[in-house]
């Protein structure tokens, strides 16, 4: 139902010349932005939609009182191996002073596409100087997600930002192995240390859960595989 609301939009994002690329209009206390990447990270960094697509974009409007809303879609499922998602939220964003500010919000998923893919998100964030703590209790068909997020921001003396993050997931019915084996619940977590190097940002990700060899099976969760891992990533801002 909300599918034909943003296809205009994704039609004209998916253009060449705007990729990566974000419209801003105001319109009086409202701010508009019309993007192809993300315009927000709910949560102060725990809720931040991704790009999973070859055709994506969205559109966030913010007010000056605190609130915005907006829809994000990571894929408009154009290609054959691809579906359609479309995740809408509302929030609430308040800077108390410059050392002290914190968030609020909702986030729905939408997948009409895949059985059961439709789920929803409530999330909270606090910023403390420097530092940005976030929480998130998500609820879908057959299973429920709790995340704790800490960025602690740059550390003293190595020059080098850290963020860690930590999840469990609890599953309606267990998810039976081949061996009998019954998996009712399973924890993830992961690592990141970054540090800025001649215009290049590094990232150093190492990522793991409480799963291990055919009990990963059943795993769902955040991290891009069930195994100990650790990923070095080079990104350099072109534009």
């Amino acid at each position: 139902m909300l599918k034909p609301s943003l296809m205009l939009a994704a039609g004209l994002l998916a253009a060449p010349h705007l990729n990566a690329q974000t419209l801003q209009r105001e319109w009086g206390d409202f701010d508009l932005k019309l993007g192809t990447t993300p315009n927000r990270s709910m949560a102060q960094g725990l809720v931040a939609p991704g790009s999973v697509g070859s055709v994506h974009g969205g559109i966030d409007i913010s007010h000056d009182s605190g609130w915005y809303f907006g829809q994000w879609s990571p894929s408009v499922g154009l290609s054959p191996d691809s579906s359609f998602e479309l995740d809408s939220y509302l929030g609430y964003k308040q800077r108390i002073d410059n050392a002290l500010g914190y968030e609020l919000g909702m986030i729905g998923y939408t997948r009409p596409e895949v059985a059961d893919g439709n789920s929803h998100q409530l999330y909270a964030g606090l910023r403390l100087f420097e530092s940005r703590f976030g929480a998130a209790y998500s609820e879908a068909i057959g299973s429920r997600s709790g995340t704790l997020f800490a960025d602690l921001g740059q550390l003293p003396l190595v020059g080098m930002d850290l963020s860690v993050k930590v999840s469990h997931y609890s599953l309606s019915s267990p998810y039976e192995l081949g061996d009998g084996q019954l998996i009712d619940g399973y924890s993830d977590w992961s690592m990141q240390v970054s540090r800025p190097l001649m215009g290049v940002d590094l990232n150093l990700v190492y990522s793991s859960s409480d799963l291990s060899g055919g009990q990963c099976l059943a795993y769902s969760g955040h991290n891009p595989a069930c195994d100990s891992m650790v990923m070095i990533k080079a990104q350099r801002t072109l534009f």
